[in-house]
């Protein structure tokens, strides 16, 4: 059974290159995404596969910075990269999220913002 750490862990590989499906699949089918918190809250598998379906095309890159776990919440600080020829964008964004006893992912809740310049 997966745990906590490997939930993290795929979610980030996944975000990195994976499809929205795969990535949706992460999540129990009633769980919440507010991503970035403040943008409204998704539910369900449906909502959460469509925000993923944003990013699923883009060239990107996903580095786990910093990871905080305890019993069935971890925080997270990811740096994405999205990658638009010689453009490469930065986001560093810290994900809060709470995981069901199969260590699937139950809410998540995404801090972050696009750095001006």
């Amino acid at each position: 059974m997966a745990s906590v750490a490997d939930t993290v862990n795929r979610y980030a590989e996944l975000l990195a290159s994976g499809s929205a499906d795969e990535i949706t699949a992460l999540y129990t089918p009633d769980a919440t995404v507010e991503d970035p918190v403040g943008s409204g809250v998704r539910r369900g598998h449906d909502e959460i596969r469509e925000l993923y379906r944003r990013v699923e095309t883009q060239t990107r890159s996903v580095e786990l910075l910093s990871v905080h776990i305890n019993g069935d919440e971890a925080a997270f600080l990811a740096r994405l990269t999205v990658i638009a020829g010689d453009t490469h964008t930065r986001i560093d964004g810290i994900d809060v999220m709470t995981f069901d006893d199969a260590a699937r992912i139950t809410s998540m809740r995404a801090f972050w913002s696009v750095p001006a310049g």
